[in-house]
C-alpha cells in the first residue's frame, strides 16, 4: 500500500489540513480528541448517576399513611402519646435502613411529631418551641447560623428523652430553609 507523502515524513513531522492534524504515524488528532472527550463525558455521567442513586437512598423516603396501617406496638404508642392532642397524620418511612412510624400531632397550638420504630419505642420527637422561650445561647445560635434570614419556626429534637438539637425554619428573602445549633447554641457536628 503507497501512503505517499505520510510515507516521506519524519515521525515527528506533522501535516494540518484545515483543522484536521494528522501525525506522522497517519493518526488524526481531532478524532482522537474526541473519542477522548466522548469517553470523558460517559465517565462524567456513569458517576453522577452514581451520586444521585447514593444520595436518593441516603434521604429518608416519607410516605403518609393511614392510622389503620399502624402495626398494633405503634397504635398502642401512639393512643399513649395523643392523649389531649389533635392528630394531623401519620407517616412511614424508612431512615438509614431501619423502619420508623410518625404520628403527627397538634398539643395546646403547637407541632409534636413523635417518630417510633416497629416496635412501638420512641426514637425521636420533633416539639415546637416559643422563639421567645428559648435560651439566649440557642436564640442567639440559630440567628446566627440563619444570617440576615428570620426565624419563623423552632423545633426541640428529643432523642432518648434528651434535647439534642433546636431546628428553625428560615425565611431568608422568600425562601424557606432550617438551621440547627446544639442545645448549649453551638453549631453541631452533623444534623440530628
Amino acid at each position: 500500500m503507497h501512503y505517499g507523502v505520510l510515507e516521506k515524513l519524519p515521525t515527528s513531522a506533522s501535516i494540518k489540513v484545515g483543522c484536521v492534524s494528522v501525525d506522522g504515524y497517519g493518526r488524526n488528532h481531532v478524532s482522537h480528541m474526541f473519542r477522548k472527550a466522548n469517553k470523558a463525558m460517559r465517565t462524567l455521567r456513569v458517576l453522577t448517576l452514581v451520586a444521585l442513586t447514593a444520595s436518593t437512598m441516603a434521604i429518608a423516603q416519607e410516605k403518609k399513611i393511614r392510622r389503620s396501617d399502624l402495626p398494633p406496638a405503634v397504635e398502642k404508642t401512639v393512643a399513649a402519646e395523643s392523649k389531649g392532642a389533635t392528630i394531623r397524620g401519620f407517616a412511614q418511612e424508612t431512615e438509614d435502613g431501619q423502619l420508623r412510624y410518625e404520628a403527627e400531632l397538634m398539643v395546646n397550638g403547637h407541632s409534636k411529631d413523635v417518630a417510633m420504630d416497629a416496635t412501638g419505642v420512641i426514637v425521636e420527637v420533633e416539639e415546637q418551641v416559643a422563639i421567645d422561650s428559648l435560651p439566649a445561647a440557642v436564640k442567639d445560635g440559630l440567628q446566627a447560623k440563619a444570617g440576615k434570614g428570620k426565624l419563623t419556626k423552632v423545633e426541640s429534637i428529643v432523642k432518648h428523652d434528651k434535647i439534642v438539637a433546636y431546628e428553625a425554619q428560615v425565611m431568608t428573602d422568600g425562601k424557606k430553609s432550617e438551621v440547627q445549633v446544639g442545645p448549649d447554641g453551638k453549631p453541631l457536628d452533623h444534623e440530628e
